[in-house]
């Protein structure tokens, strides 16, 4: 005997599209968690829709992240998404991965590692988190010696340029330390190692130096802060030491300026971090922060845990983070070695002289960026008076470009430009379309103040006591509405 069932399916269950359902008829709760679920096909199509509305990633030419990995990468991350790094006994090999990237790095960075010793360094979410940790070793060691001189070590500071990431103004926040920074001046735009060791003092754990610059890209003068500094130390008995924060710069300099000494070939260079999700090629959460030597990190701050199965020593500032970059970025290192990070990077500066060429020729714009240094352009206005960079930047967007506009820091806030960053996928035929598309807003915005500065001319009015005065351009953009609304309402031919 057959038995009958009755139907179960719902009727959005029989509905074959999802933009058919109730799903997308209703409106989602925003703040709150929704009483009840949703089919997951209806959960995916909502919030894919929204994020259509996001900038395309390819296009940001603000970012310094990697956007584009190869498909093989990719693949390797979606297979280790769900392993989490802290957990180095269940995951041996992930972290010999991460132990073998920080011998790569050190050795391209020149570490004087001997041949039966290892790297010291750590895989860290980003820059951010590495200059955290080089940060406080410095403080550590710089108060372990103050306490055995029998000296006060409450009021320790970093000396810097105003050039320097926000990460910085954070870990002086965070970690109590105050930032002693060298101020820019018009067409100087990194720190002056001159005014630096000037502001060095007996609190001063070290001096940053940054190789690759956000605001223009360019490498500070690595060589000459530590010869200078050595020389204040050897006046002075103090032992202050250098940190490079080569976030952008650290995967550059080695393939395109080999000879440049800024890393550990420098004696008083003692950590280094850079950023393996910018010019490491790694999609984004991963830094690297590595020390000159064991002596360098202080012992206290490495914690041994044992409840995950054995002796783990860990120096973080967080504890679970995915291993996915992890073993991106070691896929990176073997899968193009020195040869191809060399030809990525000169390709890149390549198209960003292309862009340069480019820019220049339009005989608007200064270009603040040097050619040496992280192949970027920035560039600004030579005359603001008609329209501005942020014009510019607002207009990009219309054909999907993201160009940040921003003003320089203390001492030359009044310089305000253009940034564009070259990465790995940014190409030739990107770079000259970009060039047209401002070229196009270029026109359109001097014809617009143009045309502006034609109607204010016409509608200046002149006020009872002969003294002639000038429309604002929103009085003047209304005037111009209601007068040819008043046309077409007076408008009696033609179709309806």
């Amino acid at each position: 005997m057959v038995l009958s069932h009755a139907n179960s399916m719902t009727r959005d269950d029989s509905v074959a599209s999802t933009f058919a359902s109730r799903y997308v008829r209703e409106q989602l709760p925003r703040y709150r968690m929704p009483d009840r679920s949703i089919p997951r096909e209806a959960a995916y199509q909502i919030i894919n829709d929204e994020l259509m509305l996001d900038g395309n990633p390819r296009l940001n030419l603000a970012s310094f992240v990697t956007t584009w990995m190869e498909p093989e990468c990719d693949k390797l991350i979606m297979e280790s998404i769900n392993k989490n790094y802290v957990d180095m006994d269940e995951y041996p090999v992930t972290t010999e991965l991460q132990n073998r990237c920080v011998n790569m790095i050190a050795h391209l960075f020149n570490a004087p590692i001997k041949e039966d010793e290892t790297a010291i360094g750590v895989g860290t979410v980003g820059s951010s988190e590495a200059i955290m940790l080089a940060g406080l070793a410095f403080k550590r060691k710089w108060q372990n010696r103050r306490k055995e001189q029998g000296k006060p070590c409450d009021k320790p500071n970093i000396v810097t340029g105003a050039n320097v990431q926000v990460c910085w103004e954070k870990f002086a926040r965070y970690f109590e330390v105050e930032l002693k920074e060298v101020k820019l001046s018009e067409g100087y735009y990194v720190m002056d190692p001159v005014k630096a060791v000037e502001m060095v003092d007996e609190n001063t754990i070290c001096v940053a130096a940054i190789l690759g610059s956000t605001l223009t890209g360019e490498f500070e003068d690595v060589k000459l802060l530590n010869d200078l500094l050595t020389e204040k130390n050897k006046e002075t008995g103090w032992d202050v030491p250098i940190h490079v924060d080569a976030a952008s710069g650290g995967f550059i300099a080695p393939f395109l300026y080999p000879e440049l000494e800024w890393d550990f070939r420098l004696p008083l260079v003692k950590s280094i971090n850079v950023s393996g999700h910018k010019y490491g090629l790694v999609y984004a959460g991963v830094g690297w922060v590595i020390w000159r030597s064991k002596e360098d990190l202080p012992e206290e701050l490495i914690f041994h845990i044992n409840y995950l199965g054995t002796d783990q020593p860990t120096f973080t500032l967080n504890f679970s983070k995915g291993s996915s970059q992890i073993i991106a970025q070691y896929y990176q290192l073997i899968r193009l070695g020195f040869e191809g990070y060399k030809n990525i990077m000169e390709n890149c500066k390549e198209n960003a002289a292309i862009l340069r060429e480019g820019v220049t020729a339009t005989g608007l714009f200064e270009i603040l960026s040097k050619e040496t240094g992280v192949p970027l352009v920035a560039f600004s206005l030579k005359d603001s008076s008609r329209f501005t960079v942020f014009d510019i930047s607002e207009n990009l967007r219309r054909f999907g470009w993201i160009v940040p506009a921003y003003t320089m820091p203390a001492d030359a806030e009044h310089v305000a430009v253009l940034r564009v960053v070259i990465r790995e996928d940014f190409s030739r035929s990107l770079s000259e379309r970009l060039v047209n598309d401002i070229l196009k807003i270029l026109r359109e915005l001097d014809a617009r103040a143009t045309h502006a500065v034609r109607v204010s001319s016409a509608t200046a009015a002149q006020s009872d006591d002969g003294v002639v005065s000038k429309k604002s351009v929103l009085e003047i953009e209304r005037d111009v509405v209601a007068h040819w609304m008043n046309a077409v309402n007076k408008k009696k031919t033609g179709p309806c």
